[in-house]
């Protein structure tokens, strides 16, 4: 069962949604105080988020913000939900990072059937080989051979970047200096090593 988790500070919106959600078949979770957000969705890891762009204390915009940039949460579809039908908010959304777009009032048949539109995209997309690695506020990504560190671009060599992508897609993982010459320089474990030091402290210190 997809899960599905409804943030939006308006206790009826998020009542109805839940309702109808059910209904469909999801397993849902709805909360108003968008505080809770990531900690919450860290725990539930849920399939879609359904997020109000304006609410007191955090906005919609801030906390997608906080959800792209997150290693666990970035690539989980979100639909927006605005009270304002102006093109602007919807631009400032799509350009945060949000999937879709509904203004208040909706109807709850478009938004079931873009629900069901996002999660069938988002299946799609998990079969396909992840094009980009994170870890904490480190993001890779490798189609577009760009990394950042907390939301900044990192500038790196060619080498740095493919010695950077190896130790994330092996995290976890100890990598011996030898393993790392070989794999990176494509050199014979027997021969020096020291270059590997030399661009691992530059890589600490490019990425802070």
């Amino acid at each position: 069962m997809k899960r599905i988790f409804v943030v939006d500070d308006e206790v009826d919106v998020t009542e109805l949604l839940e309702y109808k959600l059910k209904q469909a078949g999801y397993a849902v979770r709805a909360i108003n105080d968008p505080l809770r957000t990531i900690g919450l969705a860290r725990d539930l890891r849920p399939d879609l988020i359904i997020l109000d762009m304006m609410m007191p204390d955090l906005s919609g915009v801030q906390l997608l913000r906080m959800i792209r940039g997150d290693g666990v949460l970035q690539d989980i579809p979100i639909i927006f939900l605005t009270a304002k039908g102006d093109i602007t908010d919807k631009v400032k959304g799509l350009e945060s990072g949000a999937d879709d777009f509904m203004t208040k009032p909706f109807d709850a048949r478009e938004l079931l059937l873009r629900v069901k539109s996002l999660l069938r995209r988002a299946k799609s997309a998990a079969a396909k080989p992840s094009t980009r690695l994170s870890a904490g506020g480190l993001l890779m990504d490798i189609e577009k051979h760009e990394v950042t560190a907390d939301g900044s671009v990192v500038d790196l060599t060619a080498t740095e970047f493919k010695l950077l992508r190896i130790l994330l897609d092996r995290k976890g993982r100890v990598q011996s200096r030898e393993e790392l010459l070989a794999d990176v320089w494509n050199y014979s474990p027997d021969l020096e090593t020291r270059t590997v030091d030399t661009h691992v402290r530059r890589l600490r210190e490019k990425l802070g």
